[in-house]
């Protein structure tokens, strides 16, 4: 077998047990199962991942680094807070979600892993604070670029649109009604707006204040 590094190997591991997850679940995925999916001895799996534990704990991290990083490219931070969230809304649920079922089902389910696994329950925590965190960023320099004020800090803010965001995902998962959809994520811009306005009512269909 040739020689290939550490870091190339790991990555492809990683890889190779989001495909197996993603198929079979957290439950029956073992480490021989991966070692199958990315075509390697077991051995040569575990000199990178020891055990099941350090597989699933990397196999989090990277699937928490690519939806904070589509998070992170999802709003246009130049033309003020309302216009930000109603972008990157749309434009988060049509790259991740919108036909990216397995992705986010992966998401949750690795999520109870780590709620349900002694010594992994900092990574659910750390999953949503990452995701406060880049909504947070993006809010704050929306509204810093047009001179804007928010009635909430933007922590809130954010930590309300992720909120909202995962209720629509599982209902999205469970029952894919594009419309529904498209009509929740309508109202979540709202409701986040006005509450960014201090309670003011935003209009469904102008955007604008009622």
């Amino acid at each position: 077998m040739p020689y290939v590094e550490a870091a190339v190997r790991r990555s492809q591991f990683i890889a190779a047990a989001r495909t197996a997850l993603a198929a079979h679940g957290v439950a029956k995925t073992s480490l021989r199962v991966v070692a199958a999916q990315a075509d390697v001895p077991l051995a040569t799996m575990q000199y990178v991942f020891p055990s099941k534990e350090k597989l699933l704990r990397a196999v989090i991290e990277d699937v928490v680094d690519e939806i904070a990083g589509v998070l992170q490219d999802s709003a246009v931070t130049g033309q003020g807070l309302e216009n930000a969230i109603r972008q990157g809304l749309e434009t988060f649920w049509t790259r991740l979600v919108r036909g990216g079922r397995e992705l986010q089902l992966l998401q949750y389910e690795l999520t109870m892993y780590a709620l349900r696994t002694p010594g992994n329950e900092d990574l659910a925590r750390l999953q949503y604070q990452r995701y406060a965190d880049v909504v947070a960023q993006w809010c704050r320099q929306a509204a810093e670029r047009a001179g804007e004020t928010a009635a909430v800090s933007f922590e809130h803010l954010a930590r309300m649109i992720v909120a909202g965001v995962d209720g629509l995902i599982l209902q999205y998962v469970c029952d894919p009604d594009d419309a529904r959809a498209r009509e929740g994520r309508e109202a979540l811009a709202n409701m986040t707006i006005g509450l960014a306005r201090g309670g003011q009512a935003v209009s469904a269909n102008t955007g604008g204040p009622e």
